[in-house]
């Protein structure tokens, strides 16, 4: 039983971070759907949340102001979430320039802010950002391209992290990895999930908005619901500073695991393969099977503790596990480790799946994340 659930365990974490990617490269060879882009310039309005970032909203009004696209077919909506500092003032500011200020009295959450935008908004395509994410000058005109393609119902942006040194740095590798995995499954079929940096949907997938549930998540399910997928552009770019330090990611990634978790858990159906074919296999894959990689990493650890007297094998394999976790430590609690890749692969792997572990924690214990804290890069 020890061997079952160590090989299980390993082949799990395996199929879950490189299985299901050669899975669908695989798919690919045979399935490809490219996206049917044209020079398109519907009415889109780029919306923007935001809590207190007097420090930072000025230079995001800014960016979005400066995109290449027509200004008559643009408007810049921000919806302050009960915002407590200057932020209010300063968005009021730009009300010259088109920028229009959606104020919320009490703060009440992202998802909320950004439907009182929604109400208001006059375009045909909404675009969401966040402060902290600065665009690419041709990142609205690609993203809008994408509509061109009657099958798709949202399109997500590529994230690019500006490295920051005093971090762990494994995060540029993670979001990466994660802008692969979604190029491949554009290609194949469909997103299970948007970048919540910066997402575009049609305004008629929004018609049915949750104040309480990831809108970058549910956005993409939601368009798979209504017939048609979500894609991405990697051509599409925002940029963003990595977090500040391994506790602010840490806190951000369990922000965001328990917002998706709690997504999911509404919505079981999705992984229904008779109603929703390849994005229920998608979503298991993607979603359910990497969440649930901290229990595989337990489940791995205790069992080979078990097999240790077995044979030497076991031993080099408990050896080389006790490795990889001082090799994350020295990197999460050591500067000068985090330059290193032999340190920061696996401190960014550990603090990815601590934080998953967290986040059903505060799930199983009725915590939900429905106000959020935007993170200080």
């Amino acid at each position: 039983m020890a061997e079952v659930i160590f090989w299980g365990s390993l082949a799990l974490t395996a199929y879950a971070y490189f299985g299901y990617p050669a899975t669908l490269y695989l798919l690919s060879v045979f399935r490809s759907h490219p996206v049917q882009r044209g020079p398109v310039q519907p009415r889109v309005s780029m919306i923007i949340a935001a809590y207190n970032e007097e420090k930072r909203i000025r230079e995001k009004i800014e960016n979005s102001l400066g995109v290449d696209y027509p200004s008559d077919s643009r408007e810049i909506i921000v919806a302050s979430d009960g915002s407590t500092d200057k932020t209010n003032d300063i968005v009021a500011s730009y009300k010259s320039n088109g920028v229009r200020l959606v104020a919320l009295q009490e703060r009440q959450g992202k998802e909320h802010a950004q439907w009182a935008a929604i109400r208001v908004a006059t375009g045909e395509i909404m675009v969401f950002s966040d402060v902290a994410a600065i665009l690419g000058k041709d990142a609205l005109l690609r993203i809008a391209s994408s509509f061109h393609d009657p099958s798709v119902g949202c399109v997500s942006g590529e994230d690019k992290v500006l490295s920051n040194t005093s971090t762990t740095d494994g995060e540029g590798f993670y979001v990466k990895y994660e802008m692969f995995l979604r190029r491949l499954e554009s290609q194949v079929n469909s997103l299970v999930g948007l970048s919540g940096s910066f997402f575009a949907v049609r305004k008629e997938l929004c018609r049915v908005w949750s104040f309480d549930k990831d809108s970058d998540f549910l956005t993409a399910f939601r368009a798979v619901q209504q017939g048609y997928r979500a894609v991405s552009d990697q051509t599409a770019i925002g940029f963003y500073k990595s977090v500040s330090s391994p506790k602010r990611e840490f806190q951000r990634k369990v922000r965001t695991v328990l917002r998706g978790i709690s997504v999911f858990m509404g919505h079981w159906e999705v992984l229904n393969p008779f109603k929703y074919g390849l994005f229920a296999f998608q979503v298991f894959s993607h979603k359910l099977l990497r969440w649930l990689v901290p229990l595989f990493m337990v489940c791995a650890f205790v069992s080979n503790l078990f097999l240790v007297s077995d044979s030497n094998m076991y031993q080099l394999l408990f050896v080389g596990q006790i490795a990889f976790y001082v090799a994350a430590t020295l990197g999460l609690l050591v500067e000068q480790f985090r330059r290193h890749i032999v340190f920061k692969v696996p401190a960014f792997f550990t603090l990815v799946n601590a934080s998953i572990a967290v986040a059903w924690v505060q799930y199983l214990t009725g915590h939900r994340a429905i106000q959020w804290e935007p993170s200080r890069r």
